[in-house]
């Protein structure tokens, strides 16, 4: 090589003060990352084939990814080829089409970039017009350059999804008019070839409760919505018992199944196919386990086991995290390392709880510690199940006699009214769980022994309990209920290995 016989050799296209932090990561084999460097940090890694390092940043920005950064990142990671930042950014991009197609920075994306992304089912938008604006939004940005463009642009429009008079306007746009070829498309093509296209994710989304049952059936969702009536149930044999279930706060819907005695898979559904894909596989954390929960916060996945020990009745938790966007290994928490009763996890301001009758403990996972705060007023011999809302941590016992809340930020508890049940007291024998649906708190109380079912919804204002005019079908569980933006035609058989029903009492969707 030429360089061999120079003393002095300059690397181009590598940023000066990037070679000073990879030097120092070579000689201290520490890495500082940050969002203002890391993809200047990649390009001088991916110069210099220091592959860890690529590692790294691929992975801070597959964690990082927000929705002002997104288009930005995308378009870096479709340069580099970076699959794990794309598909972060992308996902980032359907739930927020919206905000990011009015962004100066979405007028800068290649066409094939602007193709790729309005072309995804999964766009939560309204009506379709939206997307057909950002289209136009594009091309204005840059029309002598991109008006050429526009007849690849249309076919990715769902123009079996606008109405006639949506359509006559996108035919006599400007735009179009002033060129033939878009004209042709629209004439010729597309009308025709669109009718097959699906809804979009927001077009046919609707807010539910989740609840996932194992036994007696194979695994069942159903899902209902207590302000519209409606309700749909799925069964899903091709997977194992579900034993706990979570929704992220992009709306992914996640799941633990037993896989086998020491094995556990993590699940996610994809909506749009109505199919559950394994993302990961998780060793069952050791001892007798009573209780598995799986949570999400802040881009992590908790997987928490109660460890049961006989005859003393001593309770321990176990935990482990997964980051579900860079498709790391399970990495262990600090653990809890009291003995503690029975517990319930919550979550609340980017802290994980751990709540039972007699204590309470935070878990903070940027220190990755456990902290004691403050513990129940109203001690619960038997503490059944708890939820967040907002800022605050709402717990109750078995029968729905004693319910209080928890003040995260104030340290405080405080006891709530009780609700007068119209039973009879010998009749009381509920199975209460919790649930929050557009920000209100609900509860929803079973008592087989009378075949009594009731929805309650807590109002704020008021400081009471009101009985919901909704009556639920039959909704049994195996694990908590979580609430989710579902997409309703997503339950229709387009799925060879899933099967749909329609129970008793249920509305068709």
């Amino acid at each position: 090589m030429a360089e061999s016989q120079q003393k002095t050799v300059v690397l181009q296209g590598l940023d000066a003060g990037m070679f000073g932090d990879i030097l120092s990561y070579i000689y201290s084999g520490t890495l500082h990352v940050s969002l203002n460097k890391v993809q200047l940090l990649y390009q001088a890694a991916d110069l210099l084939q220091l592959d860890y390092v690529k590692d790294t940043c691929s992975s801070y920005m597959a964690m990082n990814v927000e929705c002002s950064t997104c288009v930005a990142l995308y378009k870096f990671a479709d340069v580099y080829s970076l699959d794990i930042v794309r598909k972060a950014c992308l996902q980032l991009i359907d739930i927020n089409f919206v905000e990011v197609a009015s962004s100066e920075e979405f007028c800068s994306l290649s066409v094939n970039q602007l193709t790729e992304i309005i072309s995804h089912d999964e766009l939560d938008v309204k009506d379709e017009t939206t997307v057909w604006e950002a289209a136009v939004r594009w091309v204005h940005n840059c029309r002598v350059d991109r008006q050429h463009h526009l007849p690849s642009i249309l076919p990715h429009i769902r123009f079996n999804l606008l109405t006639p008079d949506d359509t006559a306007a996108i035919s006599e746009h400007p735009m179009v008019k002033e060129d033939p070829g878009s004209s042709e498309v629209i004439r010729n093509g597309v009308l025709r070839g669109a009718s097959n296209m699906k809804p979009r994710f927001g077009i046919g989304a609707e807010k539910m409760v989740l609840f996932f049952e194992t036994s007696p059936n194979p695994n069942r969702m159903q899902g209902i919505n207590p302000r519209i009536g409606q309700s749909f149930s799925i069964h899903f044999t091709e997977i194992p018992p579900i034993v706990s279930a979570t929704v992220t706060s992009d709306n992914e819907i996640y799941v633990l199944a037993k896989e086998s005695e020491d094995q556990m898979s993590l699940l996610l559904y994809k909506q749009m196919k109505s199919v559950w894909e394994q993302m990961s596989v998780v060793e069952k954390l050791p001892g007798l386990i009573r209780n598995q929960h799986l949570l999400a916060l802040d881009g992590h996945l908790y997987y928490l086991a109660c460890d049961w020990t006989k005859p003393s009745h001593i309770v321990r938790y176990s935990m482990k995290r997964y980051h579900k966007n860079t498709n790391s290994e399970w990495q262990d928490c600090s653990q809890l390392k009291d003995d503690i009763s029975d517990m319930e996890p919550s979550l609340s301001n980017g802290c994980l709880y751990l709540l039972c009758s007699r204590e309470l403990y935070c878990y903070n996972p940027t220190e990755d510690r456990w902290f004691q705060r403050a513990p129940p007023t109203k001690s619960t011999h038997v503490f059944w199940t708890n939820i967040t809302l907002g800022t605050e941590i709402f717990r109750t016992d078995m029968n729905f006699t004693s319910v209080s809340v928890y003040d995260t930020e104030a340290d405080r508890w405080q006891e709530l009214p009780a609700w007068k049940s119209p039973l009879e007291a010998e009749d009381r024998d509920y199975n209460a769980n919790f649930f929050v649906f557009e920000n209100q708190l609900h509860v929803y109380l079973d008592a087989a022994k009378c075949k009594y079912r009731q929805v309650l919804v807590y109002d704020r204002h008021e400081g009471v309990w009101r009985e919901s005019e909704y009556t639920l079908p039959d909704v049994y569980w195996d694990c908590s209920p979580v609430a989710a933006r579902v997409y309703l035609p997503g339950v229709q058989d387009r799925c060879a290995n899933t099967q749909r029903t329609i129970d008793a009492g249920d509305t068709a969707v």
